[in-house]
């Protein structure tokens, strides 16, 4: 019993001697802690020479300065020889040249806006050209009437005026003259290379009938009958098609001008324009001068 004891003791003593030894592993740990930090702290000190002269190019180039600014800094934290840092001139004959050279190949404001001007000249032109063969095409059907030109910022828009001619009231199926004047003008589109984004809109009566809630509804699917017809007979390509129905939110005439009930109800169809949106822009303003030649 007395060995067994001992046993016990003796255990208890290891066990009490291990106790007193963990904190070493605690301390291990903090040095090892610590020298990563002054490994990290010392690698970040240093300056990289062709890294620092790429950035002092990059800011020559992109500020066009000549200021000399002096760059502290030594090759490690713990290293200082007592001199002054040297300034460092960001600029210098070599940014002055690519500057000039930069400014050079840079297209001058008249000269971009003469350029504008003629590219607008030459859409609104464009456009003309499109709009005498619609009305060409038209005339021979003797349907001259039929459509509405009007030249905008987006293109070249032909307004289907539906009244009677293209839908019966609170109807979208299109009527036999309405199917004339797309097979008419059909042919032209296929030979323009714009999208065509077909536009219904409705006027400001309300609407009773049984198969669309509102002119919402009526206007989208007087959009969609034009869209199949000019892709199931006129042989459009679907890719270059779209149909949106704007209700009475965007009338032509107001609530108050006989004209509404008529021509308000209408079918838009704009040949987008794709040129830029300053080019655009202008088209507007010079379509009618065309229109007078």
């Amino acid at each position: 019993m007395a060995g067994h004891g001992g046993g016990r003791r003796g255990a208890a003593h290891e066990e009490e001697h291990e106790n007193h030894e963990r904190w070493l592993v605690s301390y291990a740990d903090m040095m090892t802690l610590l020298m990563v930090l002054f490994i990290v702290l010392f690698a970040i000190s240093q300056v990289d020479q062709k890294k620092f002269a790429a950035l002092k190019d990059g800011l020559a180039q992109g500020l066009g300065s000549t200021t000399d600014v002096v760059v502290s800094g030594g090759t490690s934290i713990n290293q200082t020889d007592g001199v002054a840092p040297a300034a460092v001139n960001i600029g210098g004959a070599g940014a002055a040249q690519s500057s000039t050279k930069a400014a050079q190949q840079a297209p001058s404001g008249a000269g971009s806006a003469k350029d504008t001007l003629a590219a607008a000249k030459r859409e609104a032109a464009n456009l003309a050209a499109i709009e005498r063969k619609i009305s060409a095409a038209l005339r021979a059907k003797g349907l001259d009437d039929s459509v509405r030109f009007k030249v905008t910022d987006r293109g070249l828009v032909v307004a289907l005026v539906s009244d009677d001619v293209f839908f019966a009231n609170a109807s979208a199926d299109l009527r036999p003259k309405g199917r004339v004047v797309l097979r008419a003008i059909g042919p032209v589109l296929r030979t323009v290379s714009q999208d065509i984004a077909v536009e219904g809109h409705a006027n400001h009566l309300a609407l009773r009938s049984s198969a669309y809630p509102s002119n919402w509804e009526l206007s989208a699917a007087r959009a969609g009958s034009v869209v199949r017809y000019l892709q199931s007979d006129d042989g459009l390509a679907a890719e270059r098609l779209s149909a949106t129905g704007f209700g009475s939110s965007r009338p032509l005439y107001p609530s108050s001008d006989r004209r509404s009930i008529q021509v308000n109800r209408r079918v838009d169809v704009v040949l987008v324009s794709d040129q830029p949106s300053a080019v655009r822009s202008l088209v507007p303003k010079i379509a009618p001068q065309l229109s007078t030649l």
